[in-house]
């Protein structure tokens, strides 16, 4: 590659003590079929071998822009590596992870062809872990399935629906709608949520173009801003906004569960009024009612939120919505 030219793709991998991974994630960008390629990283105050593994990979491939970043945090290291990309397009990658050889050349494609598209994905191979790997396994499953933009904003809510190292977009979208921002939340999801909701379109590639290695270092083990209040507060504050925009109807809650009731009261306590709740028998408790669903009055004109997060149970719910003649987006929309 000419060094008069800039780069069309800016690959960002931070990496903190990624000693027995980064090797790896580095030679799968840098054995990419796609070629005019920049890979930048950004070293966060990693104590073991990983920057001297980074150095010596540095040495042999003038692809790679080694920096570092002393604020500790992904979101930091990443804003680091999106600020000195050359490119138009910006790639992430973690360290744990491996890029197929077709991933980059695949997703320039889809961005190339599609100008509507600000963000391309691809599908994942979910690498186990030696435990409690059933989650993110069925996790990686269902956001496999969801590869269209309508598909991925309708599940938005639910989780993210993409793998977050799996994507390129394009770089004037931290301009336009922002970077990263760090807190005590799940900053890459807070990031797409506020993306989409100014618009921006998603779509993946669809095909296995990415392993996903479910480590012990993954943040989503070891990190408490991955919590389960932390994802409903965030998804929340973006679902709030969505309905008060969009729509004008009494919000009704399917799942009375304390867990779902809980997850709830999150949209009280940004403005929204739930009318009731909707579960498989009818109760009162509080000052809400419940109804079962098999009696409540579908003609009507509601909104509802289904907070049921069981796998199977979520499915019969959207069905039998639809059974109903509800519309999702327009008359309901899963968010557990």
């Amino acid at each position: 590659m000419s060094h008069s030219r800039a780069p069309i793709v800016s690959v960002v991998l931070p990496f903190f003590n990624a000693e027995r991974a980064l090797e790896r994630a580095v030679l799968s960008i840098l054995n990419q079929t796609y070629s005019s390629l920049e890979l930048i990283l950004v070293n966060n105050n990693s104590s073991d071998k990983s920057l001297s593994i980074a150095q010596q990979l540095a040495e042999t491939d003038l692809r790679i822009v080694l920096v570092a970043e002393i604020q500790q945090g992904v979101s930091y290291a990443a804003n680091k590596g999106n600020a000195l990309a050359k490119g138009k397009y910006i790639a992430r990658m973690d360290a744990d992870d491996f890029s197929h050889p077709t991933r980059i050349e695949k997703q320039v494609q889809l961005l190339n062809e599609k100008p509507e598209i600000g963000v391309a994905s691809c599908l994942v191979n979910h690498v186990g872990h030696h435990e409690n790997t059933r989650g993110l396994s069925k996790f990686v499953d269902w956001a496999n399935e969801l590869i269209l933009p309508i598909q991925i904003e309708l599940n938005r809510f639910i989780e993210a629906p993409f793998i977050n190292p799996t994507v390129m977009f394009r770089k004037e979208l931290l301009k336009e709608h922002g970077e990263f921002i760090h807190g005590d939340f799940p900053e890459d999801y807070e990031l797409w949520l506020r993306w989409i909701s100014k618009g921006v379109k998603i779509q993946k590639v669809p095909e296995i173009l990415f392993d996903w290695y479910d480590s012990d270092t993954r943040l989503t083990r070891t990190d408490n801003r991955y919590s389960i209040d932390a994802f409903y507060r965030t998804k929340t504050q973006y679902l709030s906004k969505w309905l008060t925009e969009t729509k004008n109807a009494t919000i009704w809650v399917w799942g009375a569960g304390r867990v779902s009731r809980k997850r709830a009261s999150f949209l009280a306590e940004m403005g929204i009024s739930i009318q009731g709740y909707i579960d498989v028998k009818s109760r009162s408790f509080e000052d809400n009612q419940c109804i079962n669903f098999k009696e409540f009055n579908w003609e009507s004109k509601t909104f509802v939120l289904s907070y049921v997060a069981n796998w199977g149970a979520r499915e019969k719910i959207r069905e039998f919505l639809i059974s109903k003649g509800k519309v999702e987006g327009i008359d309901f929309i899963l968010v557990a």
